[in-house]
């Protein structure tokens, strides 16, 4: 049975995101238990890892280096062994080299890029009618190449945000999805064994479970 771990770092809605991802087992008929830990030495043995983030980037890096060897188990499970990783929203971004969100803070360096502050051409002021910061609601993806993870998500995918900050990918072969918000706004990130997204899957209703299925069935 497959085993995947959804890392607890005190960041993130841990229990919708446990909830979604044993529904898309169901449904994708993967053989899966989904367990949510604080463990490094269960982190480091998973079949495949889930690193969700809410929040600033400097605390969601804080919280995983408080928790005693999770670090090093991640970089073990993900880059060593090669086993698949999703990370949702600061969990994709801490996949880049460097945030900018409250300072600099150095990420895992897997994808390099910076994290950089949302700035759409016409934000909205008093009254204005610009795209709003944090930018919140549903957006359609632009799906920039074919990837494993993204297929069948319907002709007109809308997926779900919550952010204020995104990924500036070095290379745009990395770069999966955008969306338009005032800006092209990174929306799925990935390489290799790798990916992410800036939206949330556990709260995309049925395009975030099918696109959780995706991942589970991937063989990279």
């Amino acid at each position: 049975m497959m085993q995947i771990v959804i890392v607890d770092y005190g960041s993130g809605n841990l229990r919708s995101a446990a909830k979604a991802f044993e529904r898309a087992a169901l449904d994708s008929d993967a053989s899966a238990s989904v367990s949510v830990t604080s463990d490094a030495d269960e982190v480091a043995t998973a079949d495949r890892v889930v690193l969700p983030g809410v929040g600033a980037f400097a605390d969601c890096k804080a919280g995983l280096e408080n928790l005693s060897g999770m670090v090093d188990a991640l970089q073990q499970a993900v880059i060593t062994k090669g086993r698949p990783f999703f990370g949702i929203c600061v969990g994709m971004q801490l996949m880049a080299t460097i945030g900018l969100e409250h300072g600099e803070t150095d990420g895992f360096d897997w994808i390099p890029g910076k994290v950089e502050a949302l700035s759409p051409s016409e934000e909205a002021g008093p009254g204005g009618t610009g795209p709003r910061i944090p930018h919140m609601g549903w957006n359609r993806l632009n799906l920039e190449m074919s990837h494993p993870v993204l297929k069948e998500l319907g002709y007109d995918p809308f997926a779900y945000f919550v952010h204020s900050y995104h990924v500036v990918c070095d290379d745009p072969e990395t770069v999966c999805a955008t969306v338009d918000y005032g800006q092209t706004v990174t929306a799925a990130i990935g390489r290799d064994t790798l990916f992410g997204t800036q939206f949330h899957p556990e709260k995309s209703q049925a395009l975030g479970l099918r696109l959780i299925g995706n991942f589970l069935k991937w063989a990279p």
